[in-house]
């Protein structure tokens, strides 16, 4: 059922329930009132783990770049964007479970939600063939083409991360404040507190977008400067 989609993966899962709960959207399992396990448990797990194989992969293979520079290259590959095209090489949305409204609202062409499937499939790899299956994907897959030059994803997450902390003793923490809509169509609304102070509230369509949104909101009231330059330069 899976076998071509496991030839664009360059693995073949000893477990395809595995693969087919990474394939798994919460729409679809909702509809089946809880038959079914959604793949957010497992989009948590690939995050992670496509953070760390990426952040390796640039030690290793970048030593002559500053902290700054590889953080930044490690956000082009990982963003929602790239783990995206990602996934159109190997029309890994053809796959996905979908519940009715998301399949009518164009899901298997939606960026947030083919890029957190990509990560689940990640997740799902390490869960059956341990870490070298998963890194495996991702070398194939993510690792391919590194950026040259300057970083062209902004991350807005990422600068505040690295301006807050010039200072010591700093504190970031992102909430979820709340969600509207329906599952095929939820806008999540996030803030960003800095030392338990609110400075920046942000809405999207994925609770990373609400983050990157929320970021933003605080960069421009902290770091004004700082901020429009980044973006002039990017």
């Amino acid at each position: 059922m899976y076998s071509q989609l496991e030839q664009g993966l360059g693995y073949h899962f000893s477990h395809p329930s595995l693969l087919e709960n990474a394939l798994t959207h919460s729409s679809y399992a909702n509809e089946r009132r809880g038959s079914l396990s959604s793949n957010e448990r497992l989009e948590f797990l690939g995050d992670s783990i496509l953070g760390f194989v990426v952040a390796d992969y640039l030690y290793r293979n970048m030593p002559d770049r500053p902290e700054g520079d590889l953080t930044r290259v490690r956000a082009d590959l990982v963003c929602e964007r790239n783990l995206a095209r990602a996934a159109a090489g190997i029309r890994l949305g053809t796959y996905l479970l979908l519940g009715h409204g998301e399949e009518q609202g164009g899901g298997r062409t939606r960026d947030s939600i083919v890029a957190d499937a990509m990560e689940s499939v990640l997740a799902a790899a390490y869960l059956d063939g341990g870490f070298e299956a998963a890194k495996g994907i991702i070398e194939r897959l993510i690792l391919r083409e590194l950026p040259q030059g300057r970083p062209g994803n902004f991350d807005s997450k990422t600068m505040l991360q690295e301006l807050v902390q010039r200072q010591k003793d700093q504190l970031l923490h992102y909430t979820l404040v709340g969600e509207t809509g329906p599952d095929h169509d939820k806008c999540f609304r996030v803030q960003v507190e800095l030392n338990g102070t609110v400075v920046g509230t942000g809405e999207g369509k994925s609770k990373k977008k609400a983050e990157q949104a929320a970021a933003e909101q605080a960069l421009e009231a902290l770091y004004p400067l700082e901020y429009a330059q980044a973006r002039t330069q990017g």
